[in-house]
């Protein structure tokens, strides 16, 4: 009966008119023919970049700013033509773009040679040499004849978070080693800061040339959309107002066009499954609704177990209708989670780190509350929809392995006396 009324779904939708006619053209890996609003930072790049063509290595560059502000399309939209033009002229430049977010490919050291000797065919396993192994491979494959190379590392500080910055110091000095051939690097990230938490020796050659890109603003973000709606959609699908309202999301986003880009999108495909021919403003509401619980709900999947243990004792304590959560109420209950999960608990000082880490994140608002002689203290409360919470605690008890165990009302009163147990008051 399932199998039927499937086919017969499939069949009807392929039959019916899309609203889009190009649908990629709204996705971030596109690089569109012409950008706008980036020619100082196109420019820049250009002329950094611009001595590979001449087979003289180019100084290091390192690319920041917000997330959505045209870094990466900018930086691969420069080296696609400097490719181009390669291949015309038969000179030897190569360039190679590698994602550091991704993972199994750069969250460790070896993992991410690896893959940066595999772009040259050198066949390395996942695991299982020393790494000091897979650097020799790699260091030949990149001598095997005079080139000039560029490795554009994307999300950069993640690389670091992950494998420390000794990688990156090990790959700015191999021209030292190197007799043909020439590596430079071009490191982006999202961090404004990240450069200054670098070691020395790592900052000093990474930097050799820096640049900022800054926020759109909401006009810049509207002249992005209408060329990008253009391409995008069929005539008259977009009803009036709905980039505005687009490009306003946006901006309140710290100029993201990413984001505005994606928010269209999903409007897009929320007016097509509503069988209608045209976006509407209405439509926009609900794809920001749509996709802010998409990114809340990835977010806890991927971070560590600590983070999620540390997240669920304030999601039990926030469904108990806590009037005040305090810190060490998390504390403490966050120790027992730890212990039916089998994790080692954290200090309490990281514990209130990671709680940082979530207000940052926007899950949680915290603020400082005078204790008098007792001290300060951090006030939480959970700054999500009663439908999004209740995703995000079942997530989190998936994730630990807390299924198993009694309901969950059950299982946080059991929570709660055994921090009773223990003597520890409510603040």
């Amino acid at each position: 009966m399932i199998k039927n009324n499937l086919n017969t779904f499939f069949e009807t939708f392929l039959k019916k008119e899309t609203i889009f006619s190009n649908k990629k053209v709204l996705q971030s890996t596109f690089i569109p023919g012409e950008i706008s609003h980036r020619d100082d930072q196109i420019n820049q790049v250009a002329q950094i970049l611009s001595p590979a063509l001449k087979s003289e290595k180019p100084s290091n560059l390192f690319v920041y700013g917000k997330s959505g502000t045209g870094k990466t399309l900018v930086v691969k939209y420069v080296a696609e033509q400097m490719e181009n033009i390669s291949k015309e002229k038969g000179l030897s430049v190569q360039i190679l773009y590698l994602n550091c977010k991704l993972k199994k490919i750069a969250d460790t050291e070896y993992r991410l040679i690896a893959e940066l000797a595999r772009f040259f065919g050198k066949a390395v396993p996942p695991t299982g040499l020393p790494t000091d192994e897979v650097y020799n491979i790699f260091f030949k494959a990149l001598d095997n004849e005079e080139k000039i190379i560029i490795i554009i590392l994307d999300e950069m500080d993640e690389l670091v978070k992950k494998a420390g910055d000794e990688i990156i110091y090990n790959l700015l000095r191999v021209n030292s080693d190197l007799k043909k051939s020439q590596l430079s690097i071009i490191g982006i990230s999202n961090d404004l800061m990240f450069a200054n938490n670098l070691d020395a020796r790592v900052k000093s050659s990474l930097s050799e040339e820096e640049i900022l890109f800054p926020p759109y603003n909401a006009v810049q973000i509207q002249d992005i959309l209408k060329e990008r709606a253009i391409k995008a959609f069929k005539p008259g699908v977009i009803d009036d107002g709905v980039i505005q309202k687009c490009a306003a999301y946006a901006a309140r986003e710290h100029g993201d066009a990413r984001r505005a880009l994606e928010l269209l999108r999903v409007a897009g495909e929320l007016a097509e499954r509503k069988n209608r021919e045209n976006v509407k403003i209405e439509d926009i509401d609900e794809a920001e609704d749509k996709i802010e619980r998409d990114r809340l709900i990835d977010m806890v999947k991927t971070h560590p177990k600590q983070f999620q243990a540390t997240l669920y004792p304030i999601m039990i304590l926030s469904q108990n209708k806590k009037s005040n959560i305090m810190t060490g109420d998390v504390y403490e209950l966050y120790k027992s989670i730890c212990n039916k999960c089998g994790l080692r608990p954290l200090t309490q000082r990281r514990v209130s780190d990671i709680i940082g880490e979530l207000d940052m994140l926007g899950i949680i608002n915290t603020k400082i509350i005078s204790k008098g002689r007792f001290g300060r203290m951090r006030e939480i409360n959970i700054s999500l929809s009663s439908t999004i919470e209740k995703k995000i605690l079942l997530i989190l008890e998936e994730e630990l392995d807390l299924n198993s165990s009694s309901p969950k009302k059950e299982r946080a009163d059991s929570l709660e006396e055994e921090r009773e147990e223990d003597g520890v008051s409510s603040n």
